[in-house]
């Protein structure tokens, strides 16, 4: 499984973004997906996911009420809508498909990962 990520680049604070992440393959459908990000110089943390279905989602707690996730079943495409932005959400986002159909806020269970897309929020 092929993951392509976009619609990131260059927003002002307080601006929007939505990010999406399409899959090659149509078996990415029955699966869970998430997004997760990584600041330079920090780890890799978890940004939010959904269930196969989208009938669960997932946030951090960091982005709960600013972010939403959501995807598009036929189109294998899972999307991040970001709002409100801070600086402090500048970021190289990833997008990833899990091993199972739940959403999940770890890592350690997801099997494919994008390249990513970068969001910049000026102050």
């Amino acid at each position: 499984v092929q993951l392509q990520a976009s619609g990131g680049g260059l927003v002002q604070a307080g601006g929007s973004l939505r990010l999406s992440c399409a899959a090659s393959k149509r078996t990415a459908s029955n699966n869970g997906m998430g997004w997760f990000r990584q600041a330079p110089g920090k780890e890799r943390e978890f940004v939010a996911a959904i269930s196969w279905n989208g009938g669960r989602t997932v946030y951090a707690d960091s982005v709960k009420g600013r972010f939403t996730i959501s995807r598009e079943y036929a189109k294998s495409t899972v999307y991040l809508q970001l709002s409100s932005l801070k600086p402090e959400d500048t970021a190289l986002y990833y997008c990833a498909v899990g091993y199972r159909s739940s959403a999940s806020a770890d890592s350690i269970q997801y099997a494919y990962w994008g390249q990513g897309t970068q969001v910049t929020v000026s102050s």
